[in-house]
């Protein structure tokens, strides 16, 4: 994928999101999660800059629809994530993304979507996505059935 295709991926998912959504993204550093973050931010309606989150944790942002969290767990240990109370976000009202989630795995919601993007050479991306549970299953069934995903 290449950056348009980021946002199309981005544009595909904001319209099965509902609220309680949670969609995690790991890969390694320069692979393009929070360009990611920011396209599909774009595709939930916010219209604030969105950048990453590396030294706030979490940060807030009003879309369309839903409010957006968007985490990064780089900087944090599992303990330390334990007491910020993210239960709170993953099953509240909004959409949360988690940049570098796999550093909190075992806090992590058992239904969710996980993407790991990895580098395929030059500016290519590939982005495998992992439905854990309803209605993450769902969805990639959807988007493959109408070939968005291979």
């Amino acid at each position: 994928m290449h950056e348009e295709d980021t946002d199309k991926l981005g544009k595909l998912l904001a319209a099965y999101l509902m609220p309680g959504a949670v969609i995690t993204l790991d890969g390694d550093l320069g692979a393009g999660k929070t360009r990611f973050s920011q396209g599909f931010a774009r595709a939930i309606g916010v219209t604030e800059i969105v950048n990453s989150p590396t030294f706030t944790i979490v940060k807030e942002y009003e879309g369309a629809e839903l409010p957006f969290y968007h985490m990064d767990m780089y900087r944090i240990s599992q303990a330390e994530a334990d007491d910020l109370g993210l239960e709170d976000y993953f099953y509240g009202s909004g959409v949360t993304l988690i940049e570098w989630s796999s550093l909190i795995e075992d806090l992590l919601p058992p239904e969710r979507l996980s993407i790991t993007i990895a580098h395929h050479g030059g500016q290519t991306r590939v982005f495998h996505l992992t439905p854990h549970g309803e209605p993450y299953q769902g969805w990639c069934i959807h988007m493959k059935e109408n070939g968005h995903l291979q």
